[in-house]
This record gives C-alpha cells, structure tokens and sequence, in this order.
C-alpha cells in the first residue's frame, strides 16, 4: 500500500467522523463504514467515488476514527495521503469536502480535480 508507517493516510474533522457514525448507525449494523475511491472523469480529470461498504476490502486501507471507519479502495492509497475530511452543512446543501495536499487543480464547480504527477 502507499501509506507512511505511523500515519493514517487520512484524517475526520470532527464533523466527518460524527456524520460517519451517524450513517453506520442508521444503517442498523449492515454498513461498516464509507468506502472512498477515485476514478477518471469531469472537467479536471478525476473524480472521488464513495459508496457505503458492507466489509473491508481485503486491499482496502482501514482508517478508524473517533468511531468512524472509512477504507480506502487500493487504486486510491496513492492520491489520498494527507487528505483531511470535513462535513459541512449548508443551506443549499450538504456534503462532505476534501482537503488534499494532492491535488494541483479542481474544476469551477468543484466535482473534478487534478492530481500532481497526472
């Protein structure tokens, strides 16, 4: 896997882990966590993916927090390290939001990014 020994390859806000939690929740023990991934597409060239995950991924990077889990799909590791995510409520809506020291360039609309070395 491409993570740094020590170090999870991402980091909750506080409001991401509660909102986590929340779905598992809800989810009455079927969802085990947020499965986060990329894959090409949009304006900037790539575009995250999340899906509710029933089980760990025998490749996925489990990240445990605050009693969130979010796994990292393999093909992903490599772009996300050093990611934070947030949560935030709006009015107009609501989602989570990634803050990535890996991107160089994101779409107008903020759908797409670009990642250095793509």
């Amino acid at each position: 896997m491409f993570s740094i020994p020590g170090q999870k390859a991402v980091t909750l806000t506080p409001a991401a882990a509660g909102q986590i939690r929340r779905l598992m929740t809800e989810s009455e023990g079927k969802v085990k966590g947020l499965r986060i991934g990329v894959k090409k597409g949009g304006c900037a060239g790539m575009e995250y993916v999340m899906e509710f995950a029933e089980q760990v991924g025998e490749h996925d990077e489990l990240v445990e927090q605050d009693g969130a889990c979010v796994m990292i799909a393999p093909m992903a590791a490599m772009f996300m390290i050093g990611t934070e995510i947030d949560y935030k409520t709006g009015l107009l809506e609501s989602g989570f939001e990634f803050r990535n020291p890996n991107v160089v360039d994101a779409c107008g609309c903020g759908e797409s990014v670009k990642f250095a070395g793509q």
